[in-house]
């Protein structure tokens, strides 16, 4: 019986494999399903099954998932489309018998005001509705999300944003992968949520303290107002639309939606998540 990874050429879907093979889970036994196969052809040296999966080709998906004892459904990054997406790959799992269906969601989607959350939410309702055994990966937010800020204030010394002393519980990709691996090869996971974040939160101030003790090169954060904020974006240069969605997250992050620490996702990978002066460190350095 297969473990079924899809989007898995992506950032995530590629850590999330490197996790099962290093639990030892046989190469063979790993299905990467990716919308392009001939960007998996270092995934296949390395004895995975590739098999073509294309969100909105439901006819890929079902090919794909045939055999799957499990699936790692990781979410469309195409807003606005990945709820119809979604449904297709569930249904696709349904249809192919899958024991388990883990998908990667965003912390309390069920509850919290996250802007990004409502595709999310559907998503994790039509789960529940399918009859399908599940786990909800909730993950919280990526320390990598942060790489462009990371350059900016290294050439300017500073960097700007709109969250006031909000704090985020970050963590690594490669946190959240081995997280997603630990359910795939692991038992006991059925109809099971995990609220998964950093162990630590920290502020912009103390983002900027630690970026600057990592790099070596002073970095100081100055707040704006949310309005102030998106503006200096788009005089920058920034699409007027990206720049409201970013005040949007800067507004979430205000509001604490990205602060809970609740523990799940170090007991889930057996250590503690990785610190943020350790993940900056590796931002600086490529």
């Amino acid at each position: 019986m297969m473990l079924v990874v899809t989007a898995a050429s992506g950032q995530l879907g590629r850590l999330v494999i490197d996790a099962l093979l290093d639990r030892d889970v046989p190469a063979g036994r790993i299905v990467a399903a990716v919308r392009t196969p001939d960007k998996a052809a270092d995934l296949a040296a390395r004895g995975v099954q590739i098999r073509e999966a294309d969100y909105d080709r439901p006819e890929t998906l079902h090919n794909a998932f045939q055999g799957a004892e499990k699936v790692l459904l990781i979410s469309g990054n195409e807003v606005g489309q990945r709820v119809a997406q979604h449904r297709a790959a569930i249904d696709a799992a349904k249809a192919a018998g899958a024991g388990l269906l883990a998908y990667t969601s965003v912390l309390h989607a069920d509850t919290t005001t996250l802007s990004l959350a409502p595709e999310h939410k559907a998503t994790e309702e039509y789960l529940r509705a399918s009859g399908l055994p599940y786990s909800l990966l909730r993950n919280g937010w990526y320390i990598e999300n942060y790489a462009q800020t990371v350059q900016q204030a290294l050439a300017t010394g500073e960097f700007v944003g709109a969250a006031g002393a909000g704090r985020v519980a970050s963590a690594t990709r490669a946190d959240y992968a081995a997280a997603a691996a630990a359910v795939l090869a692991g038992d006991g996971h059925r109809k099971t949520v995990h609220e998964l974040s950093g162990d630590t939160a920290w502020s912009r101030t103390e983002f900027a303290e630690a970026l600057t003790d990592v790099s070596g090169s002073k970095v100081v954060y100055r707040d704006l107002p949310t309005e102030e904020f998106v503006r200096t974006l788009t005089d920058n240069g920034v699409p007027e639309d990206t720049a409201q969605f970013l005040g949007r997250l800067e507004a979430d992050t205000a509001a604490g939606t990205l602060a809970d620490t609740p523990g799940d996702l170090s007991q889930l990978i057996g250590r503690p998540t990785t610190p943020l002066r350790d993940a900056l460190a590796a931002l600086v350095n490529g």
